[in-house]
C-alpha cells in the first residue's frame, strides 16, 4: 500500500513511517484490504490529510471510524459520497448548522468543501471492514492519530478543535488550550443529541467568530 499523502503533511509525519508500530499496521492493512472488502477506497485512506495541506489547518474534527456501509465513507469522518443518505449523525450535524447558521440543509454529505478551506476531518481510526463497526479499532492507527493531534497542537496555534462526545475529548486531551481553541459538546448521534448534549452548541458560529477574531477567513459550512 502506497502511502500517499500531501507534501506538507509527508515532512510532519514521515518519522512515523519507520516506527515498528507503523510497519505493523501498514501490513494489517494491506492484508485486511487483500482479503476482505475495506472502507474507504485505498486511495482515500488518507483523504483527510490531501484534502487539508499542514500548513492550511484551521478546524480539526475528530471522530472514531469510517463508515463501514458500502460507498459510504471516502476517508472524511462524518462525511459520505455524493448520492448516499445521510447517516443519522450527519443529518444532526446538519441540523445544527441550519438552527446556529439559518443555512439549508445541504444536498450532498459530502463534505470536502470543508476540508478543502481548512477543516482537518480525522478519523481515529482510518479504515473498517465492511459492516463491522470498529472492526480496524486497536490496530495502532490510534497511536498514529494521537501523533498528528500532538504535532497539530504543538506546532500550529489558533487552531479550532471541536470534540464532540467523550471518545474525541478523550482523544483531544492532551491540546495546548493556551495557544488553541477547544469547543466540547455531546455527540451528534441520536442517542446523544436526542438526550440534549448536542443540539444548541452553536460550535459553527463560535468557530466562525474565532476565525473573524482572528481576521482568518471563516469557514463556508
Amino acid at each position: 500500500m502506497d502511502i500517499k499523502i500531501h507534501s506538507s503533511w509527508q515532512q510532519v509525519l514521515e518519522s512515523e513511517y519507520e516506527k515498528l508500530y507503523f510497519q505493523k499496521l501498514i501490513s494489517f492493512v494491506k492484508n485486511e484490504y487483500a482479503t476482505k472488502r475495506c472502507f474507504p477506497l485505498e486511495s482515500e485512506i488518507f483523504a483527510a490529510f490531501n484534502h487539508c495541506p499542514f500548513d492550511k489547518v484551521k478546524v480539526v474534527i475528530i471522530g472514531q471510524d469510517p463508515y463501514h456501509g458500502f460507498g459510504q465513507a471516502n476517508g472524511l469522518c462524518f462525511s459520505v459520497n455524493d448520492g448516499i443518505n445521510f447517516p443519522p449523525s450527519l443529518i444532526n450535524i446538519f441540523k445544527e448548522i441550519q438552527s446556529d447558521l439559518g443555512l439549508p440543509i445541504p444536498i450532498s454529505g459530502n463534505l470536502e468543501r470543508w476540508a478543502d478551506q481548512g477543516v482537518l476531518l480525522l478519523n481515529a481510526t482510518l479504515t473498517v471492514r465492511e459492516s463491522e463497526a470498529g472492526s480496524h479499532q486497536n490496530k495502532d492507527w490510534e497511536i498514529f492519530t494521537d501523533f498528528v493531534i500532538q504535532k497539530l497542537s504543538d506546532e500550529k496555534e489558533n487552531i479550532v478543535f471541536l470534540l464532540w462526545g467523550g471518545f474525541a475529548q478523550k482523544k483531544g486531551a492532551k491540546i495546548n488550550r493556551t495557544k488553541h481553541h477547544v469547543l466540547e459538546s455531546g455527540h451528534p448521534s441520536p442517542l446523544s443529541a436526542n438526550r440534549g448534549f448536542w443540539f444548541g452548541n452553536k460550535h459553527f458560529s463560535k468557530t466562525n467568530n474565532y476565525m473573524q477574531s482572528l481576521g482568518k477567513e471563516t469557514i463556508k459550512w
